[in-house]
């Protein structure tokens, strides 16, 4: 059986072969002090580790959810602003607004067309519905229009309740679960 002491002397001899032959390389003193017996991490040491790593974990973690809230309220946002153009476009020749813009449940949503011509070939769905099955009279899924002689109002629930967009306020209702809407109007 070979014995530890000789393999860590054969290990010091042909590092201080290779260093030779490479210049800046570490010295050897170095290295013989690195491999006192014995040498490793204690417990202490790996518990200190593994809570910073669970700490660090945790904080990226709740970082990455909020990113995802704050992704799917901007989908919600530019989908509403889609509906918002294809409504005016649809007043613009029809000289009314549509009566109602969902005539299928999502996520095979309908399209907006009046007479012959397509506004909006697919109104778009809510990326992450809510999960009561009737809200105001829309649809799971759907976004919520209301139509109200020549007002109208485009409204979706938003996640982040940190959002500070001028379009976005809190609500006392019951169908949103952060209690916080987006809603735009006819300009």
């Amino acid at each position: 059986m070979i014995k530890k002491e000789s393999i860590r002397n054969s290990y010091i001899k042909i590092l201080e072969k290779v260093k030779s032959a490479l210049p800046g390389s570490p010295s050897t003193t170095f290295l013989k002090s690195s491999f006192k017996s014995g040498a490793g991490f204690t417990l202490i040491e790996l518990l200190i580790v593994i809570v910073i790593i669970g700490v660090l974990a945790t904080i990226l973690l709740a970082n990455f959810i909020g990113v995802r809230q704050r992704s799917r309220d901007a989908q919600r946002k530019a989908d509403l602003r889609q509906i918002q153009s294809a409504i005016e476009l649809y007043k613009a020749d029809q000289g009314v607004y549509p009566p109602a813009l969902y005539f299928t449940d999502c996520p095979t949503s309908s399209s907006l067309i009046g007479g012959t011509v397509t506004y909006m070939q697919k109104i778009p769905c809510n990326p992450l519905p809510p999960t009561a099955s009737i809200i105001l009279g829309a649809t799971v899924g759907n976004y919520y229009y209301f139509l109200s002689g020549n007002t109208y109002n485009l409204i979706t629930c938003i996640e982040n309740t940190n959002d500070t967009d001028r379009y976005a306020y809190t609500v006392s209702a019951l169908f949103c679960p952060s209690r916080k809407v987006y809603q735009l109007t006819n300009p």
